[in-house]
């Protein structure tokens, strides 16, 4: 888990315009339902953003996000992970996530990603005209792996998602560089026990060599999960942070 359930997002930027958000049940590729929560914004940019959630999949924290993005003029859409195995109904805190953790497939998780950005791009989505994914430590995980051309993204943002192999052998963004293409923006911790700067150095050699696109933050002395309003030491970092994302959606 990366955020309590009573977490929720710095925010350090003026709405630039309404936004309104509603719940959704999602159909992916494979006929599996999931479910999704859509910010829209009154006055849209044009511009769709991929809310990818930590291992709890989708809860209170990420639809703050997707709002926040969306009064920004940013359509957003948080989806969930765990539709195959869970089912679409609210859950309280009690969810045992990691048990519906263990049953996600490499493919499902594709499956919905693709579903989500073709959503944004859609006249149902958007319409959105570029796309982004946002996502944090297992979904900043699955956002540096959808720099892959096939899920058509202009860009992608990973806060502190581990680039390496799993303790249970699955390849991460680092073994796999050489398929990634997108221009990627890593963010993380300096004082993250679970990504020490030796992954983080090793994945940026990778892209490196790989020719792609990329520039990774780390702040020193935050630690995982530090973009939280409830972490106010932590503030000039989460500022500056958002400033990094908004100016990487902004100029794509």
């Amino acid at each position: 888990m990366c955020f309590d359930p009573d977490s929720a997002p710095p925010i350090y930027t003026q709405p630039r315009t309404p936004a309104a958000g509603q719940r959704l049940v999602l159909t992916s590729f494979d006929g599996a339902a999931f479910s999704a929560f859509l910010a829209k914004p009154e006055n849209p940019s044009g511009t769709g953003v991929l809310v990818l959630p930590d291992n709890r999949g989708l809860y209170n924290f990420y639809e703050q996000l997707a709002l926040r993005i969306a009064e920004q003029g940013q359509m957003a859409l948080a989806i969930d992970y765990f539709g195959r195995t869970a089912g679409t109904a609210d859950r309280d805190a009690s969810f045992p996530f990691m048990q519906h953790m263990m049953q996600l497939q490499r493919e499902s998780l594709d499956h919905d990603i693709e579903t989500g950005a073709k959503f944004l791009r859609t006249d149902a989505g958007g319409a959105c005209q570029q796309t982004f994914a946002l996502g944090f430590c297992f979904g900043g995980r699955q956002a540096f792996f959808a720099s892959d051309p096939r899920f058509g993204f202009t860009g992608t943002i990973g806060f502190y998602g581990a680039p390496s192999v799993y303790p249970n052998g699955a390849l991460g963004p680092t073994q796999r560089a050489k398929e990634l293409r997108a221009p990627i923006l890593g963010i993380f911790g300096g004082a993250d026990h679970g990504i020490p700067p030796s992954d983080v150095e090793a994945f940026d050699l990778a892209l490196r060599a790989a020719g792609v696109p990329h520039e990774f933050v780390t702040y020193p002395n935050t630690p995982h999960s530090f973009f939280d309003i409830k972490y106010s030491e932590y503030q000039h970092e989460c500022a500056d942070a958002w400033k990094k994302v908004c100016d990487f959606i902004n100029l794509r």
